[in-house]
């Protein structure tokens, strides 16, 4: 039975909407029993505790106002694992978390006088807004670990997503990996297993909005054989063993080693990071625009804290993808563009007020 409601001399009516509040409430708390080689990830410390049983908590609460039914969910759940699965932490980014970079030690003498002020700046636009890479880049797209989806298939298919995501926008990357989430269900998902078993034609069909399509279906079925063979169903641990997987480069190795090994080696670069560092010139002072992102690893990791390696990829894509976009940069909209802490705003873009021409009469 539901608690009795005072009224305290309000209106019946609104003691009345309060009762079917607390009616609406629903508490579910049930024990699923799990199999002996599965274990339950404590969410606090990262440890892996042997355990049979998983408590599920699911807690719902409805309301219904003028009308109007409105419904929220709240499920807190155990990680189920996989007990012949390692899973390391991963590194994730978190776009609305601003980092005091004037605490951060420098690492060399070398370093831009520009840096820490411009990327303040750069986290607190990105806190403000949310870009595509935040909720469809390569490491939101795979499937979450769970009782079926063990870690291994997890890093496998963001190894996938990472392949699929050269020169292509994030969207169009997230229907590919739907599409072959969807369409290899009937051979076990996406899965080493479930590639194995589909022509290169038919994968080359799924991802066919991707850009490079033809040669991604074959690079996917060369790489997908190489880990069955030689690195038993996984991705290899190594930024060297990455890269001889054919179609995989620097910046997808380093991106996967943060994702899913947790390991922070080297900067991911892409063209946003490649395209703003050189902008704001911390590549070097007098160099022009380094010729590949693989030199403009290199730079930023001679000056840039190890601590900001992972950070600096999404940080720097997000803001490339909504604010300094490659083609009409909306430097209205930046921060930066008043401080001259950056030497190419297109002034363009700020629009003149014209001041109306006086009567004569005003001015006797």
């Amino acid at each position: 039975m539901p608690p009795r409601l005072r009224s305290r001399g309000l209106p019946a009516s609104t003691v009345e909407r309060a009762s079917k509040r607390v009616k609406k409430e629903v508490a579910v708390k049930k024990e699923t029993e799990l199999t002996d080689g599965q274990l339950i990830k404590s969410e606090n410390d990262g440890s892996t505790e042997v355990s049979t049983k998983s408590t599920v908590v699911v807690k719902t609460a409805s309301e219904i106002e003028d009308g109007t039914l409105v419904t929220s969910v709240k499920s807190e759940s155990s990680e189920i694992l996989d007990k012949k699965s390692f899973v390391p932490p991963t590194l994730n980014y978190d776009p609305f978390k601003i980092i005091d970079i004037s605490k951060i030690k420098s690492v060399s003498d070398k370093e831009p006088k520009n840096w820490r002020d411009i990327y303040s700046h750069v986290q607190k636009m990105r806190a403000n807004t949310m870009a595509p890479v935040d909720t469809m880049g390569c490491e939101r797209l795979p499937e979450a670990i769970s009782s079926t989806i063990t870690p291994a298939v997890h890093r496998y298919q963001l190894l996938i997503a990472l392949m699929l995501s050269a020169q292509t926008k994030d969207e169009v990357n997230a229907q590919a990996m739907a599409t072959l989430r969807r369409e290899l269900s009937p051979v076990g998902g996406l899965t080493i297993d479930g590639i194995l078993a589909t022509q290169e034609s038919e994968i080359d069909r799924m991802i066919f909005k991707v850009g490079f399509h033809s040669r991604k279906a074959k690079y996917i079925k060369l790489s997908t054989q190489i880990l069955r063979d030689q690195y038993d169903n996984d991705i290899p641990k190594t930024i060297e063993d990455m890269v001889s997987l054919p179609g995989v480069g620097p910046k997808m190795a380093h991106l996967l080693m943060h994702r899913a090994w947790g390991v922070a080696e080297g900067i991911g670069v892409d063209v946003h990071v490649h395209r703003l560092a050189n902008m704001w010139g911390w590549t070097g002072k007098n160099s022009k625009l380094l010729p590949t992102p693989e030199r403009t690893r290199e730079a930023l990791e001679s000056w840039l804290p190890k601590e900001l390696w992972v950070d600096i990829n999404p940080l720097l894509v997000g803001f490339g993808q909504t604010i300094c976009i490659p083609r009409g940069r909306k430097c209205d909209l930046c921060t930066l563009a008043p401080t001259g802490l950056c030497k190419n705003v297109d002034r363009s873009k700020f629009k003149k007020v014209k001041r109306p021409i006086p009567d004569i009469e005003d001015l006797i």
